[in-house]
């Protein structure tokens, strides 16, 4: 076993040497020995396994996990590995904390190592933090020379190798009391499941007094186009695709695409690159099966099978039907044309929301909001989503203060009043009192009509939201906080059928969703106008 224990230290200590260069090794001629992929994949295959049916055996690279290992630790003219930040994802059970930890291990005490090196592994919680940790120290302890070197701290999940100072440590996303490192390599175990970005941004800013730091990312891809890893993801598709040039970045993404087959075995194939060996294809049948007879599982199918960017639970509307109503807005040409409003008033500090609905100009949707300019930061490390993004760029009106200030509402209620032929604006009716008396004072006159929260108002404007998106007689202009908004709607239903979005179960904010609802809900009910026209057979001629 691994020395244990706060203070426990070996009998006999070898001493802390120069510091070890990483350049590759050469020959009396001067010519390469083996470069430094070689020399880590060489350690990589010296480890013992040490649980399954290969327990005690030595691992063994597959081709494709060579090929990422040799990208990772490519280096330039002067042995230098170029490569800074690795990211890997892929489907679940392919077998990437595995890789995670051996590579963490060959830069713990392996051919990566350095003098008083900083090796640390991140996860969301606990729980996911140890897995990394728990995979590194069983191979210590298979290892005796590991094992005589190595103190093993279970209570903290840290361990020290005294031969050459280094220290690895499992850390969780509570980011806190993390500043002050000084990591020479992190791997940061799915990220997609991290609640905001501040531990990776703590410690991969704290490599900074490294020469040749390393930051490691595995994880399944996040259905939240503003979380990091869907960040990372984006950056590196369009380093692989050539767009950009950045060698300290590598990126192997290996997903479905959207509109593959997601029953197809090819399918499955072409994402899973241990499929048939020690991913199960039995499994997979199986739960493809279960998720086709169970709709509510196929969501979790295409994220954890297929690394596909899904909600593992699914929503109102999928994503790809949202997009596929996409589409320019003429501002000019929809200026005095009728439309249907919808308003979601917030509370003191929340989002205000805005919609129109102009049903006889290809369904467009116009959205505005509104937030407290001096509650921006704070929404922001709430909600992690990028508020002061979206106001920078227009999508979110900042209101002076630190509450929601109506008037500055009632204001640009007025104006667009002004600009459109507004035929109603559907509200909800708690929060409405300060505006009515706002509206008033300010002499401004506007088609309210009350729209009520419940199944028998919302039931019908949901069906009718609905059927727009899936029909595409809406056309919306990529509006970021309404995409977010009807990303996190949840819907209820009642024994009949109806359903209603409801914000006390939603996963975030939908008050832009609320608003939309409403406005097409409002157009929906409403008679349409009668055509003008002469009836030939009711005219009546006096003598």
């Amino acid at each position: 076993m691994g020395l244990r224990g706060p203070n426990a230290r070996p009998v006999k200590r070898s001493p802390i040497g120069p510091a070890r260069t990483l350049a590759p090794r050469r020959g009396l001629r001067g010519q390469l020995r083996h470069s430094r992929a070689d020399r880590v994949i060489a350690f990589i295959e010296g480890l013992p396994i040490t649980s399954g049916i290969f327990a005690g055996k030595k691992m063994r690279l597959r081709p494709w996990q060579r090929e990422i290992v040799e990208a990772v630790y490519a280096t330039d003219s002067e042995g230098r590995r170029m490569v800074r930040t690795a990211l890997l994802t892929m489907p679940r059970k392919n077998g990437k904390t595995q890789l995670a930890a051996v590579l963490g291990l060959a830069h713990f005490v392996g051919p990566e190592a350095e003098p008083r090196g900083q090796v640390y592994s991140a996860a969301a919680d606990r729980e996911q933090a140890s897995l990394i940790y728990r995979e590194m120290k069983a191979i210590v302890e298979a290892v005796p020379k590991f094992r005589k070197r190595v103190i093993v701290r279970d209570f903290t999940r840290e361990m020290e190798d005294v031969e050459t100072g280094s220290i690895f440590r499992a850390l969780t996303a509570d980011a806190k009391t993390k500043h002050g490192q000084s990591a020479s390599f992190v791997v940061y175990d799915e990220l997609a499941q991290a609640p905001d970005r501040r531990l990776y941004d703590v410690l991969t800013t704290s490599t900074a007094a490294r020469s040749e730091p390393l930051t490691v990312v595995i994880s399944t891809q996040s259905a939240d186009p503003h979380h990091v890893m869907s960040e990372l993801v984006a950056y590196g598709e369009q380093v692989n695709a050539g767009i950009l040039s950045d060698p300290s970045f590598h990126a192997t993404i290996l997903t479905a695409p959207l509109d593959a087959d997601p029953w197809n075995e090819a399918t499955w194939r072409a994402c899973n690159p241990a499929l048939g060996d020690f991913r199960s294809l039995d499994e997979m049948k199986t739960a493809a099966l279960q998720a086709q007879r169970m709709p509510t599982r196929e969501n979790t199918f295409r994220l954890l099978y297929l690394n596909q960017p899904v909600e593992a639970h699914a929503g109102f509307v999928s994503g790809e039907d949202w997009d596929a109503c996409l589409g320019k807005i003429d501002l000019a040409a929809l200026g005095g044309r009728p439309c249907f409003a919808g308003l979601d008033l917030s509370s003191v500090r929340d989002l205000s929301a805005l919609t129109l609905f102009f049903p006889d100009d290809d369904g467009a949707v116009l959205s505005y909001f509104w937030a407290p300019a001096d509650q921006l930061d704070k929404r922001e490390d709430e909600d992690k989503v990028p508020y002061r993004t979206w106001a920078r760029d227009g999508w979110i009106e900042p209101t002076p203060g630190r509450s929601i200030n109506k008037r500055a509402i009632a204001l640009t209620l007025a104006g667009i009043a002004e600009r459109y032929d507004v035929r109603g604006i559907g509200f909800d009716r708690w929060g409405i009192d300060e505006l009515k008396r706002i509206l008033d004072e300010e002499g401004i006159d506007l088609p309210l009509i009350a729209f009520g929260q419940g199944y028998k108002d919302q039931g019908p404007a949901v069906s009718a939201l609905e059927a727009a998106i899936l029909d595409r007689k809406l056309r919306h202009d990529g509006n970021p906080v309404l995409t977010w908004n009807l990303a996190n709607v949840v819907v209820e239903t009642d024994p009949t059928g109806a359903r209603k979005f409801t914000k006390s179960r939603a996963k975030e904010r939908i008050d832009g969703a609320v608003a939309l609802t409403m406005a097409i809900g409002l157009h929906a009910r409403t008679p349409a106008e009668p055509e003008i026209g002469i009836d030939a057979a009711s005219m009546v001629i006096a003598v």
